[in-house]
């Protein structure tokens, strides 16, 4: 099992920034590639941003790409999403999400195993 918490989230204003964070526990940290999501009301989980096991490869889906930055820190077992031109589509509740590393990175949510509670952004116009 993992244990993920993420944090970070809160009120911004549209072209702030935001740091997420997402804490890991349980199992080894480095086994696994990690993946941020994120879900407004009505809508579907939407893939953010995923990076490998070892920070080597990063993937970022299409809405944020050029804004948003993935990393982790294995030695913390943190992984970070760094949020930078905020916009107010971006406005959702924020999930953290580990899958065992397997070949290469994935950005559907079936293909993660385990979740945090997810932390709320608000971005005001």
């Amino acid at each position: 099992q993992v244990q993920l918490v993420e944090s970070g989230g809160g009120l911004v204003q549209a072209g702030g920034s935001l740091r997420l964070s997402c804490g890991a526990s349980g199992r080894p940290f480095s086994a696994f590639d990690m993946g941020w999501f994120r879900q407004a009301p009505g809508k579907e989980r939407e893939f953010v941003a995923a990076i490998k096991w070892n920070g080597a490869i990063t993937e970022y889906g299409d809405s944020v790409k050029d804004r948003f930055t993935i990393s982790r820190i294995n030695a913390e077992s943190a992984v970070y999403l760094q949020m930078n031109g905020l916009k107010p589509e971006d406005t959702a509740v924020y999930y953290c999400a580990a899958r065992r590393s397997t070949g290469i990175l994935r950005s559907r949510p079936n293909d993660y195993d385990y979740w945090g509670q997810g932390t709320q952004v608000t971005v005001s116009s």
